[in-house]
């Protein structure tokens, strides 16, 4: 078996494919015009990439035949993979990839449209953002749900692309290197969203840890990879997967934006709201004298 062997896709998808390629081409066009630091390329094509394997190779028997495996599989796609997409911060190469007469034609209508900028505006909300991008991970390993993803190669794919999509618009929020407007949150609330979407990661991770009954029976009846592996091993590996690498993605990505916060505040592009942080004086109050008596 050589490298080309695993890279082939276990089941091939033209929406992988077309997806990872549009992105690719995008940036390559817009990197040259957009001026992007190499630093911020390679966070970009490292993301890119990781998103391709988790989804496109055939390490994806694997994760549809070991829990852990899956639980892997949904670190990178719904973490790793959109946290390093959206730290590059690519929003200025991408569009630039795009030609001009299709940016004014079609994408700069359509995002200006007041349908998509109220969708925009409810999942960016910071308490929507933290709820979906936890109560994703919830929803998808509640049992039943599970069970059925897991038969389903539909649902399957569903659930994987939920992942990503999520992944992407939560680490872009949280990870915005620029001050409030035009970033959506400012500086501090970034710290406050992706610092809250901890406690649950961890309380999940744990709970499947310690359960002492196997809770994904899908694993063992459709046979599993690694036959050595027991199914409560498996288990608990996936659960301290989810408990100690997704949650320190969590504090490191806390880490990134309270690193934005100080340069932002260390280069006084922070609004103020005070008064005099935005250069203004008192006004002078008039000065009350009693008058004098008269003597004549």
């Amino acid at each position: 078996m050589n490298l080309l062997y695993w890279l082939e896709p276990w089941e091939p998808s033209p929406t992988v494919v077309i997806a990872i390629g549009v992105a690719a081409i995008l940036f390559l066009r817009g990197a040259r015009k957009a001026k992007v630091s190499m630093p911020r390329r390679v966070s970009f094509w490292f993301g890119l990439v990781a998103l391709y394997i988790a989804l496109h190779t055939r390490l994806d028997y694997f994760f549809e035949h070991e829990f852990f495996m899956h639980r892997a599989q949904h670190l990178v796609l719904h973490h790793l993979g959109p946290f390093f997409i959206a730290l590059s911060y690519p929003g200025a190469a991408l569009r630039a990839g795009i030609p001009f007469s299709w940016r004014q034609r079609f994408v700069r209508p359509a995002l200006q449209s007041a349908p998509v900028r109220r969708v925009l505006d409810f999942v960016m909300h910071p308490v929507v953002a933290c709820g979906l991008f936890v109560g994703l991970i919830y929803f998808w390993l509640l049992s039943p749900i599970h069970f059925v993803a897991m038969l389903d190669w539909r649902l399957y794919r569903v659930m994987n692309w939920s992942m990503v999509i999520d992944g992407l618009m939560f680490w872009w929020l949280v990870l915005d290197p620029r001050p409030a407007p035009p970033a959506r949150l400012a500086p501090g609330r970034r710290i406050l969203v992706v610092i809250a979407a901890i406690p649950p990661q961890i309380l999940l991770g744990a709970f499947i840890f310690f359960t002492p009954n196997e809770l994904y029976p899908i694993y063992s009846i459709c046979g599993r990879a690694f036959t050595w592996l027991s199914p409560m091993r498996d288990q608990q590996i996936g659960g301290l997967l989810l408990w100690i690498p997704g949650s320190m993605m969590s504090v490191i990505g806390a880490l990134i934006a309270m690193r934005h916060w100080m340069r932002l505040s260390a280069r006084g592009r922070l609004r103020d709201k005070r008064p005099q942080a935005r250069g203004r004086t008192p006004a002078p109050t008039a000065s009350i004298t009693k008058p004098h008596a008269r003597t004549d």
